[in-house]
């Protein structure tokens, strides 16, 4: 018996993935699937579900036979339809397996194509996106390790137009002290600090777990912003030097 199936859609930083964090608290099931189509080699959200929700089961673009597969044993399915997709994706996917239709929305917008999709409306952030041309960028930088000050400068920059309209913008990212980090920004929705991911320190040579940055921007200088993110990444003899470094004070914090 396949359960229920829940497709969550929406624009552009209006809440989805948040939307479906709380109904994960909230309901606590044991079996779980999650799947978001079309990310391709930069997984930012499913990383981040999977530090937060390790019991989750994640899927990525490859995996979407054994994602259906293994609808018939969950006890819940979330599918979160990214903004770069149209509604009509979800047919494809489920191939019209029945599904509960929710549209997360910011409150000013009225009658678009999700209102007549959705079975039920969520209120969400109370976004503004002015920008006709945008366009959406992805960058992989797993097994790069980022100075936390540069990173810093880099996210205000990238947040405050230095290199283009930006709407949208996340990222995970490994930081020198072997933190794992999760960037989050929405033009018009008050500032969300760094989150620290729950997993332990990396403190051996380069991580190979992901890490990554998504914009979605109108007129984004791609070249530039690659440029001055690889500018953030540390050498071979950094990365040891910080490591090493970490070890000796949190060893130090243990001692105290």
């Amino acid at each position: 018996m396949i359960p229920l199936i829940t497709v969550v859609a929406g624009p552009v930083g209006c809440g989805k993935t948040t939307w479906i964090e709380q109904q994960l608290r909230l309901q606590q099931r044991d079996k779980v699937l999650y799947f978001s189509p079309g990310t391709g080699a930069v997984p930012i959200d499913q990383t981040r579900l999977v530090a937060e929700f390790p019991t989750v089961k994640v899927f990525n673009d490859s995996e979407r036979v054994e994602f259906l597969n293994q609808l018939a044993l969950a006890d819940a399915v979330y599918l979160e339809l990214g903004f770069y997709l149209e509604l009509s994706a979800v047919t494809q996917i489920l191939d019209n397996l029945h599904y509960q239709a929710i549209a997360v929305l910011p409150p000013n917008l009225q009658n678009s194509e999700w209102h007549e999709w959705a079975n039920q409306i969520i209120p969400g952030a109370n976004i503004s996106n002015t920008a006709t041309q945008a366009r959406i960028w992805r960058a992989s930088s797993t097994g790069e390790v980022l100075d936390e000050n540069s990173l810093d400068e880099f996210w205000y920059e990238l947040t405050h137009g230095a290199y283009g309209q930006v709407i949208r913008a996340k990222g995970i990212f490994n930081i020198a002290d072997g933190r794992y980090l999760y960037a989050d920004y929405v033009a018009g929705v008050p500032k969300n600090d760094f989150l620290e991911l729950d997993l332990p320190r990396h403190l051996e040579g380069r991580p190979q777990r992901f890490s990554g940055i998504e914009v979605f921007a109108q007129d984004l200088d791609e070249a530039t912003v690659a440029q001055t993110l690889g500018d953030c990444c540390l050498s071979d003899m950094a990365i040891l030097n910080y490591q090493e470094q970490t070890k000796q004070l949190l060893a130090e914090e243990i001692e105290a």
